[in-house]
Formats: C-alpha cells, sequence, structure tokens
C-alpha cells in the first residue's frame, strides 16, 4: 500500500461538484469521490494553516501538541506520522507545504543537528523531503518573509523568469499598462497570471509528484500539499475568465449577526480582511479567481490519476484530497478562516482505498462526525500497524470505508483557536492566555466557548443552517449550552499526555516488580505465592572464613 494525501490549502468543503457547487465542474475531484468515500461532516482542530496541520502531522489535538499558531515551533520529540510510518516499515515523505517551524531551541538543547537525519526530520515535521515549498515568497522593505530557498522560485528562474522573485512578479502578478498588477491587492484577482499556465505553481507541484512517484521505492505516504486555492487570489489563463460575476453567490450573511454580536466575533467583523469582503466588488473579482485556481487544481488532479492509471499504480494507492481549513468568501460578514462557522471549520475529505474490502463502500457519502486527526491513525492503519492510542487521538475511519459501523463513534467534534497573536487579541485588550476559543458540534448544535470572561455562542444547524441567530444571546436553551458544556469539559479530562506508555504495557506491567523481589507491606509473606518469597527464604549463607 502506497498513500497520496493530498492537501489544497484553503479549499471550502462546498466549491466541489460533488459537494454540489452549482457552477464549478471538478470532474476529478468528483472521480475519486466516485472510486471511494466523501466524507460529508469533516472538521478541522483548528481553522488556522499551522495549528491544523500540526494536528494532521501528529493526530492530535491542538491543546496536546502545542503548536497553536502560524510559525509556533512544533515542540521537539513529538511523535508524527514520520514517526509511526517508518516504524512500521513505510516512508514519509512531503512534497509542498509543511508550514512547519522547527524547535531549534530544543534540537539545540538536545544537541541535534539539523544536517543530521534526526535533525532534518525533527526540522521538517517528521518528514523526508522530496521537495518543500511553502508557497508565501513575500518581499518588503525588510527582505523577505520566508528566508529559506524557494525551490519553486528557482525553478521559475531555470525556466527564464528574471528577477530574484519571480514568484511574487510573475505567478502571483498579471500586468497593467507594462506596470505589475500584484495579486496582493484583490483589485487585480481578475487579470491573468503574467506566468505561463504549465509553469505556475499547481502544475509544477503535479510534476514534482509524479517525478517522486515515478522513482519511489514503497511502502511509502506522499504529502502532497498545495498552496493553492490560497490566496494570493490570482490565476494564469485560461482559468482567469472561467467564470464571472454571474457565478457569485450572494454572501451567506444576515444583518442580525451585526446586531449585538459576541465580542470576538465583532472584532473579526471589523478587521481589514472581513472589510474587504464586505464590499461587492471585492467578492465578485476574488471568487471567480478562486474558483479558476480550483479549477486548475481539478486538471491537475486528473493528470496525476491518469499518470497513476497508465503506470497501474492506481491499484496499490489510497488517495486522500483535503484541506487545512476553508475560506469565508464574504459569508458572516468575514474573510479568510479562524472562526468556527462552517465555510471556516469544515473541510472537504475524500478517500479512495484501493483495497478488496472497500468494494461495498465506492461511490458513497459518510455523513458521520470526522476530524482531521482522524487520518493519522487511518494511515497507520493502512499501512499494516496498530495506531497506538495513547499517542494518537484520532480515530481511524478504516470501518467507514470498508463499510461497516464502528462501536462508540464519537458524539461530538472540537476545534481550537488562539488568536493571541492578532489584532483583535489588541482591540478586546486580552492578555495571551485568555485569547483562546473552543469549539464543540454534536451534528446538529455548535457551542463556542470563549476565555476571557466572555459569553459562549451556540447556534441550532438544524433549524439555523446558515447560523446566523446566536442563541446564547438569551437564556432559552441554557440547558442545551450545560449539556455542551458537559461534552467539552469531558473533553478536557482525556488522557492527553502520557504518550510514552501505552495501556497494553501497563496492562502488562502490573505485578513485574513483585517478582523481581520488590515485596512491600507483608505481613508474615502468606498474603503472595510462595514463588514469590523463595528468594528471602532459607538458610542464611555463610561468610567466608576470611571475614
Amino acid at each position: 500500500m502506497n498513500i497520496l494525501f493530498i492537501m489544497y490549502d484553503q479549499l471550502r468543503f462546498d466549491y466541489l461538484s460533488c459537494a454540489g457547487h452549482p457552477h464549478l465542474h471538478t470532474p476529478n475531484f468528483d472521480r475519486v469521490a466516485a472510486m471511494g468515500v466523501r466524507f460529508t461532516n469533516t472538521y478541522v482542530q483548528s481553522p488556522i494553516c499551522g495549528a491544523s496541520r500540526m494536528s494532521f502531522y501528529t493526530g492530535r489535538y491542538v491543546s496536546s501538541h502545542g503548536a497553536a499558531w502560524n510559525g509556533w515551533p512544533l515542540r521537539v520529540g513529538e511523535m508524527t506520522l514520520g514517526d509511526h510510518l517508518r516504524g512500521i516499515g513505510a516512508g514519509c515523505w512531503l512534497i509542498g507545504k509543511t508550514h512547519m517551524k522547527a524547535d531549534a531551541k530544543g534540537m539545540e538543547r538536545l544537541g541535534l543537528s539539523p544536517d543530521s537525519v534526526i535533525g532534518a526530520r525533527q526540522a521538517e515535521c517528521g518528514f523526508d523531503v522530496h521537495v518543500r515549498d511553502d508557497g508565501l515568497w513575500g518581499w518588503g522593505p525588510d527582505g523577505f518573509y520566508d528566508e529559506k530557498r524557494s525551490p519553486y522560485n528557482e525553478y521559475l528562474k531555470a525556466k527564464g523568469y528574471p528577477g530574484d522573485n519571480p514568484w511574487a512578479d510573475f505567478a502571483n502578478a498579471g500586468t497593467e499598462d507594462g506596470e505589475k498588477a500584484s495579486g496582493w491587492m484583490f483589485m487585480h484577482a481578475d487579470k491573468p497570471a503574467n506566468i505561463a499556465e504549465e509553469d505556475s505553481e499547481t502544475p509544477w507541484l503535479t510534476g514534482e509528484t509524479i517525478r517522486f512517484i515515478d522513482a519511489a521505492e514503497g511502502p511509502w505516504l506522499a504529502h502532497v500539499s498545495y498552496i493553492k486555492p490560497h490566496w494570493p487570489y490570482i490565476v494564469p489563463a485560461p482559468y482567469h475568465d472561467m467564470f464571472g460575476p454571474n457565478h457569485v453567490p450572494a454572501a451567506t450573511r444576515h444583518e442580525m449577526e451585526r446586531d449585538d454580536p459576541h465580542p470576538v466575533f465583532g472584532a473579526y467583523m471589523g478587521n481589514r480582511i472581513a472589510q474587504a469582503f464586505q464590499q461587492d466588488e471585492v467578492r465578485q473579482k476574488v471568487i471567480p479567481a478562486y474558483m479558476g485556481l480550483i479549477k486548475q487544481a481539478d486538471d491537475q488532479l486528473g493528470r496525476l490519476l491518469d499518470h497513476l492509471e497508465a503506470t497501474g499504480r492506481m491499484d496499490d494507492t489510497m488517495i486522500v484530497l483535503t484541506s487545512d481549513h476553508g475560506d469565508y468568501l464574504g459569508d458572516h460578514w468575514l474573510g479568510e478562516k479562524d472562526l468556527f462557522h462552517e465555510p471556516s471549520v469544515k473541510i472537504p475529505l475524500i478517500v479512495y482505498d484501493p483495497r478488496e474490502e472497500a468494494d461495498a463502500t465506492r461511490g458513497t457519502t459518510c455523513d458521520a462526525l470526522v476530524e482531521a486527526i482522524d487520518l493519522a491513525p487511518t494511515f497507520v492503519e493502512a499501512m499494516g500497524g496498530e495506531p497506538p492510542s495513547h499517542i494518537l487521538e484520532g480515530r481511524a475511519l478504516t470501518p467507514w470505508l470498508h463499510g461497516e459501523t464502528p462501536k462508540d463513534w464519537r458524539r461530538y467534534v472540537i476545534s481550537e483557536f488562539d488568536y493571541s497573536q492578532t489584532p483583535q487579541a489588541v482591540k478586546l485588550e486580552l492578555e495571551p492566555r485568555d485569547c483562546r476559543l473552543f469549539m464543540v458540534f454534536d451534528g446538529r448544535w455548535k457551542l463556542i466557548h470563549s476565555e476571557g470572561g466572555f459569553r459562549p455562542m451556540l447556534f441550532d444547524l438544524r433549524t439555523d443552517p446558515n447560523e446566523f441567530r446566536d442563541l446564547a444571546k438569551g437564556d432559552a436553551h441554557d440547558a442545551e449550552i450545560r449539556r455542551l458544556y458537559a461534552h467539552l469539559s469531558e473533553w478536557g479530562l482525556r488522557m492527553a499526555q502520557r504518550v510514552t506508555k501505552s495501556d497494553a504495557e501497563i496492562v502488562a506491567g502490573r505485578g513485574r516488580s513483585a517478582r523481581k523481589g520488590i515485596l512491600p507491606f507483608l505481613v508474615d509473606g502468606s498474603e503472595v505465592p510462595p514463588e514469590m518469597t523463595e528468594k528471602y527464604r532459607g538458610p542464611v549463607p555463610r561468610r567466608d572464613a576470611g571475614e
């Protein structure tokens, strides 16, 4: 078994034709869905790139692994997919983005050199790297946003694109009257990127993936991590004008949301990205470009699937299509991600399992409550291992893929968000420790708890699927709030940090010290079997005469 673990950055769950989008036709996403299972209720453990990805890669909740924001290091020694898979004889490779920040202080403390095998894996979130490119090569008065060398920029230079940063000058910019029209400005989103389509980011990474597959020796997992459709929202021809304002849906928002909003929600509605997406002209330019980026991603997925079929690899390769979070695109008066409305926290998840056991579920959907952390144990099982439940906090999806209903499947999902580094934290005058949000969702009721002394938020998605009406503003739903807080409390009491000793090892170790002669609290020895005290009974050994 090999695994293609494909992630599209900031892809909404509902921007695929198999998920019901009225205008965006994605035949290759649909092709994988027809071969596998589309999970319709999948939620990330945090609606922000870095924290979400660290949960995917560790199989653990954010408050367990601690890397709660972009650029926050994943602590040295945290077990990752690479550790689990290499332990059962499989490779684990990165092709694209991770948003990983190495714990340099921890590595220094332990004497781990970044250029050693162990050190390199620690610095790359447990992956061996085929090619890493985090895809945001911004530059300004103080230099580059990311100081590492960009493989994609080097590729563009080799193709003849001039300058120090062709990512910014060509791949993510159009032209207007001979001047750069940067994709950083929404006003340019309807322009074609000034680059040959085959040289743009998504085709480049697809080519790298094919190159990896052709050279790889299995079994392996390849994490193919595309930067798009994440901003900058600009796409090369012919994708730039495939969609227009007539394909842009009305924003899912209501004036009642702005009437006495929760303070954190209100602060986000007032930030720069939200104010931009509250303008219809911005949405009418950005959303067609976003759709064009997805259409290009779908075409490149088709290229990859065709290659798998042509080389016979479709029969032994699991394919997983997902995202690290969604994109508000103006819904709920917001842009970007960060909070817990469905467009932000819910993600697409499609899994093709080539094994015969999955034949019964091909082309089906599953509406069970799924978390991003469920993929790690799924991958371990697919590779023939036993997921270590004392470390991995998710649950394998294998039963759902094979037409079985697992016993005692989860009753709710959890997501967390730490906004302590944001302007919203400053606006609300909060200490960092109080800038934390928690979501608990049971499939109908969604509770959002805010630290810092704020009231909660509550939505009933059965009667209010658009999440307009915050029911926690009154006291009519106190019983539901208490019930959901009980779920949050139950989750908070989970056994999260005892990761060096499994339950099986604990059970197997019971009584071992007694068999090695540690026998405290005995009155006369009759309390234990005679063999336990055999070494402590009998004649006293004679000392040598010379002593």
